[in-house]
């Protein structure tokens, strides 16, 4: 069995949502979906941008509401070099949440986007993930 996994991102202004994600990590506009959204490529997995209203439903009967949100899944950007890829998102409109941290695998720091969601910016470093994994169960 083969799996994909596409991403996609509920947001209010598709054209500003387009040059924030396009602008912060140089993907780029593949197939547009008319005025309702736009596959952006470049990453391993291609990012779907929706234009969901503010208030429209989102999960269950909850409105959708793009204030800054803890969100139980987030998107991780794996970088070359965190403190240029962080200048580049700060320029393009995200903010930086907390300080840059440093582990046995890396460096990482936790930025938002102007729509709510959440995301970090990761930089392995010597072994990456490898450094802190443990045997298979």
């Amino acid at each position: 069995m083969s799996v994909s996994i596409l991403v996609n991102l509920d947001v209010p202004d598709l054209a500003a949502a387009e040059a924030l994600y396009t602008t912060a990590f140089g993907l780029r506009a593949g197939r547009r979906f008319g005025a309702h959204g736009v596959e952006l490529l470049g990453a391993q997995a291609p990012v779907y941008l929706l234009v969901k209203a503010a208030g429209s439903t989102a999960a269950a009967t909850r409105p959708r509401d793009y204030a800054r949100h803890w969100m139980p899944c987030h998107l991780d950007v794996v970088v070359d070099d965190l403190d240029v890829a962080l200048t580049r998102a700060l320029g393009a409109g995200f903010t930086q949440e907390g300080d840059v941290r440093e582990a046995d695998w890396g460096r990482i720091v936790q930025i938002a986007d102007p729509f709510g969601h959440g995301w970090c910016l990761l930089q392995f470093l010597g072994r990456g993930y490898d450094a802190i994994a443990t045997a298979p169960a």
